[in-house]
């Protein structure tokens, strides 16, 4: 029965994990796209408003924390291996190889990061919703289902 709960616990962290970290990281930039809208100086409502001529459209433009194409890829696959590492570290009852699970990944990527700030700030994030996911899934697990302290 233990095999089974710790299967059940690599399937949930590794791969409903993906939906979780993705919707983490759209309300980040919600947050952020909002703040920026609320930094914007409001139009003074006291000046008179005329029918003006609407300006040409601009073409659309990327969002400002789009990152550049090939920046972070494999992320998706990088992030499932990261949590199903994590879940196999906290149900081995190796906690400590979650530091080495964190030092590879980002050295690994610290070129890109260091490049590109949108792209370091999208990791960080992505990093902690995706760990916070796993280590919460294999805790549960591994303290009421196979009742281990």
């Amino acid at each position: 029965m233990d095999a089974l709960w710790i299967a059940v616990a690599l399937l949930v962290a590794g791969g409903i994990g993906s939906p979780v970290t993705m919707l983490v990281l759209r309300l980040a930039r919600s947050v952020d796209t909002a703040e920026r809208r609320r930094e914007e100086p409001p139009e003074p409502a006291d000046q008179p408003q005329f029918d003006l001529p609407a300006p040409p459209a601009d073409p659309p433009q990327a969002p400002v924390d789009a990152l550049p194409p090939g920046v972070l890829r494999g992320g998706l696959v990088i992030g499932v291996l990261e949590r199903l590492a994590v879940t196999v570290a906290i149900l081995g009852g190796q906690p400590v190889a979650i530091a080495y699970v964190v030092a590879v990944k980002a050295l690994g990527r610290y070129a890109e990061l260091k490049e590109t700030p949108a792209a370091s700030e999208r990791f960080i994030i992505g990093t902690l919703a995706s760990m916070l996911w796993a280590a919460g899934v294999a805790t549960i697990i591994k303290v009421y289902l196979l009742q281990v302290p």
